[in-house]
């Protein structure tokens, strides 16, 4: 049996996780990367501090013409096609390899916007929803930067709600153009976009189109560059259109599919933008850790004092449990795509439908990644004191551009709200058996408990207390699915709580899965420090579990109903005597050793 078709037949679906049990080997952890991988990483990163480092200032002043410029030396390098498929100009390398592109670049600050919006939502839709000759026409320029692209799907009343974006499109009298006619706003690379992906409705249409805009057809204008918080050098306009006379052949795909196009793309955004939040936490760490061993005061290095350490360690843990998270769904994406590949399916559609499948996965990513970036770049200027707020350091200016992240690709509140959506809809559709698990928890609340008997294999207290936060979730979620029903959507804090309580639960059997995988390929000793942060982060989510399912079972439940559920919570969130302190502290001793972030 092809290594492909065993893994159609053993891959989790998307929220699966949740209800049965996955093996290290099912994952991918990036210790496994291969040499191919390790060069397309090191071109990258060189690409960074020979092409972007050095000239930051320049490029936050936007100087004329040096945002494309780099645009067009990243593609010299393939890396603006990594997953473009060979006959139309790109690497074709896998969903994969293009999540570490994705990674390794996000430390270049207003470029790793330019680059993710150009090679993203700029380049995804024409080639997984472009037919033939759009695809012919569009992508070797895009994937060569001979092209440069943006995507117009904000409008100033429509952001969150895009679908009640108002851009109208009519088509001409003698059937050969649409004529669109529209506001969009904050669209990245609009100053120096050569393409503009629009979504327009048709008429009356219920549902948006989406169309292949090229700058030369007129009726667009651009209002001045906005001035913004952070990622000051990547380009950000409003676009209007005025009858802008658009070919009929540059429909994307079909009449009132815009929608679903943009949804679908954003799901790719999403988990890239996670993979690009851990780059950049990598980054902020290695700067860290080398201002904290040059740094000296009260006679000693700062690198050698408690709350220094504590900063350190707890930046490395939560990037270390993001990664985990992000190669695991990624990997399931990917083994998704290849199952579908291999039934015959066109490497376009599989792709989509892969990455579907797993779109609560996709907005789990983002507000995981997106939060720990946050922590870690405060942290960092705080490891920096007075020269963390001076605008001469690196860190100054990634405090200001990381705080967008929480906002791209949907705010991490609209993210949650659909994570729990999702599901509950998956289960709804029959495609997740959650209301069978749930209702086996509910029943276990009712019996005494017993103790899970060890099974002699590394990481046991650890995999059952995951297998306990399953349980959390499953015990909140099904008894607010069935007695707020249809208001659920309704009540935001609650789905929040479920959502923190799900992306938790999935980041802690990540990192486990993780460590146990290393553990087999090197051995225990090696993996000591994995195991350290995958512990430290453990006891931790515990308090934070129990926290979260209290909020919400206060605010629907009641009487002994109640008591009830909340004795199970604390059953659940029950936590061995354990030493954060001494974990932390070897992990910030290896961070210093090495002179850098190590994993």
């Amino acid at each position: 049996m092809s290594e492909v078709t065993e893994k159609k037949k053993t891959a989790i679906k998307g929220g699966e996780w949740l209800i049965k049990t996955t093996e290290p080997s099912d994952i991918f952890i990036p210790e496994e990367w291969s040499e191919e991988h390790k060069m397309i990483a090191k071109s990258a990163q060189d690409f960074l501090e020979a092409e972007v480092f050095p000239h930051l200032d320049r490029i936050d002043d936007q100087e004329e013409g040096l945002m494309a410029s780099l645009l067009d030396k990243a593609g010299e390098l393939g890396m603006l096609g990594l997953s473009v498929p060979e006959e139309l100009g790109g690497l074709g390398m896998d969903f994969k390899t293009s999540m570490l592109g994705a990674e390794v670049f996000g430390p270049g600050h207003s470029f790793s916007v330019a680059y993710s919006c150009h090679t993203g939502i700029g380049t995804l839709p024409i080639l997984y929803y472009g037919n033939e000759e759009q695809k012919k026409k569009y992508i070797p320029g895009l994937a060569s930067g001979q092209l440069k692209s943006s995507y117009c799907l904000t409008e100033p009343s429509a952001g969150s709600d895009a679908n009640s974006g108002k851009t109208t499109a009519k088509l001409t009298e003698d059937g050969k153009h649409y004529l669109i006619t529209g506001q969009k706003m904050w669209i990245t690379n609009a100053g120096f976009a050569d393409l503009f992906t629009v979504f327009a409705k048709i008429d009356d249409d219920k549902d948006l189109s989406a169309f292949i805009v090229e700058k030369g057809y007129g009726g667009i204008t651009l209002n001045p560059e906005e001035k913004k918080m952070g990622i000051k050098g990547s380009s950000t306009r409003q676009v209007f259109f005025n009858d802008c006379k658009v070919p009929v052949e540059n429909l994307l795909s079909q009449r009132g599919n815009g929608f679903k196009i943009a949804l679908n793309i954003l799901n790719i955004g999403r988990i890239k933008l996670g993979g690009g939040a851990v780059g950049g936490n990598k980054d902020l760490i290695n700067h860290s850790v080398k201002y904290a061993l040059e740094r000296n005061q009260f006679g000693r290095s700062i690198s050698k004092y408690g709350a220094i350490r504590y900063k350190l360690a707890e930046q490395t843990i939560q990037t270390f449990v993001a990664e985990c998270s992000i190669y695991r769904a990624t990997q399931n994406i990917q083994d998704a795509i290849d199952a579908l590949t291999a039934d015959g399916m066109d490497k376009n559609k599989a792709t989509l439908k892969g990455i579907e499948q797993y779109a609560a996965e996709c907005a789990m990513m983002k507000v995981l990644a997106s939060d720990a970036l946050d922590y870690v770049v405060d942290e960092s200027v705080q490891i920096h004191g007075g020269m963390g707020y001076s605008a001469e350091t690196r860190v100054e200016r990634a405090y200001r551009d990381a705080r967008i992240n929480r906002i791209f690709e949907g705010t991490n509140e609209i993210n949650r709200m659909l994570i729990v959506d999702m599901l509950i809809r998956k289960a709804m559709k029959g495609e997740l058996d959650l209301m069978g698990p749930a209702m086996s928890v509910a029943n276990e609340l009712m019996s005494i408990p017993e103790s899970p008997e060890d099974d002699g294999k590394p990481m046991f207290e650890e995999r059952m207390l995951v297998e306990n936060f399953k349980k959390c979730v499953l015990m909140v979620a099904g008894a607010a699915a069935q007695k707020l029903s249809q208001t659920l959507a309704k009540e935001q804090e609650v789905m929040m709580n479920i959502a923190d309580m799900a992306i938790w639960t999935y980041a802690s059997e990540s990192a486990i899965l993780r460590t146990l995988k290393l553990m087999e390929m090197k051995g225990e000793d090696a993996a000591k420090d994995q195991i350290a942060m995958t512990k430290t982060w453990l006891y931790d989510t515990t308090d934070r579990m129990n926290k979260a399912g209290k909020d919400a079972i206060n605010s629907f439940v009641e009487g002994d109903e109640l008591r009830m559920m909340m004795m199970g919570l604390k059953r659940f969130t029950k936590h061995a005597p354990f030493n954060p302190k001494n974990a932390r502290q070897q992990v910030a001793l290896s961070l210093i050793e090495a002179g850098k972030y190590c994993y």
